[in-house]
């Protein structure tokens, strides 16, 4: 088994508040059903003054600890279309003096334009989070589970294009949950990958992957040959072997420099 370390990082303050959030999320989020132990992971990647994109951001789960591991220095793009989501995300930031995070309303896929979420409802309630890019997709699929479905215009971009539009010429960690259509995303980002190199952290699961025509296979298949090395989060380590269970997969790009923590090793 090979392990590879990398030296400690060195925190920057930001606001207290913010701070808190950050941290509560990283401590709870192994123990929590609702979150993603994942996020207690993140700061072996974000160092102070990462550029970081969440694609998908809901909530802002990732967000704000992503904002708070980038620090003062740093940059977060919380990228989420539907507009309540927005809407609370500008309203968080604000309250949590996130001033390194910016929020767009848009989608990502692998062309420009105009196109239209399906957001799921349940009852009386709808369910954000299942909310997928319809106009690409074949059928249902994973969300053939619910009766009714809102649809919402949105604006539509790529990621090479977003980040030549935000003039950057760092791009250091990109997390993505966007319901089956990463592939899509993937489709849209060969200059920023080929370019900028990002960690990418990519939800992947067979069931959403299936209404865009891909799976997992493929989507790990096109990013090995671009250089990228896939990898697995089991608990407290990342590891090259696919475990039994999980959804989130890491890649590495080529000649990645990053930051060790005790606890989170990457192995082979």
């Amino acid at each position: 088994m090979q392990t590879t370390t990398w030296p400690a990082r060195t925190d920057i303050d930001g606001p207290p508040l913010l701070r808190a959030v950050a941290r509560t999320l990283r401590a709870a989020a192994p123990h929590v059903w609702c979150l993603e132990a994942e996020v207690a992971a993140l700061r072996q990647f974000v160092v102070p003054g990462a550029v970081c994109l969440d694609v998908g951001a809901e909530y802002g789960l990732y967000t704000w600890s992503l904002a708070d591991l980038a620090g003062p220095g740093g940059r977060v793009y919380a990228i989420e279309p539907q507009p309540h989501l927005s809407a609370l995300l500008r309203a968080s930031r604000r309250a949590l003096g996130a001033e390194n995070v910016t929020v767009h309303e848009i989608a990502l896929d692998k062309s420009r334009g105009l196109g239209w979420l399906a957001r799921p409802r349940r009852g009386p309630l709808g369910v954000p989070g299942r909310a997928f890019l319809a106009h690409a997709a074949t059928e249902f699929g994973s969300n053939s589970e619910f009766r009714r479905h809102h649809p919402l215009v949105v604006p539509v971009t790529t990621l090479d294009a977003f980040v030549a539009e935000q003039g950057l010429s760092r791009l250091d960690f990109i997390k993505a949950d966007i319901e089956g259509a990463e592939g899509r995303l993937l489709a849209g980002a060969e200059h920023t990958l080929r370019t900028l190199h990002p960690v990418l952290l990519l939800e992947l699961e067979e069931r959403h992957l299936g209404r865009y025509m891909t799976n997992r296979d493929e989507v790990t298949r096109t990013l090995t040959a671009a250089g990228y090395a896939p990898y697995y989060f089991s608990g407290t380590t990342w590891t090259a072997r696919p475990p039994e269970t999980g959804r989130n997969l890491l890649f590495l790009p080529p000649h990645s420099r990053l930051i060790h923590r005790p606890r989170l090793r990457l192995t082979r």
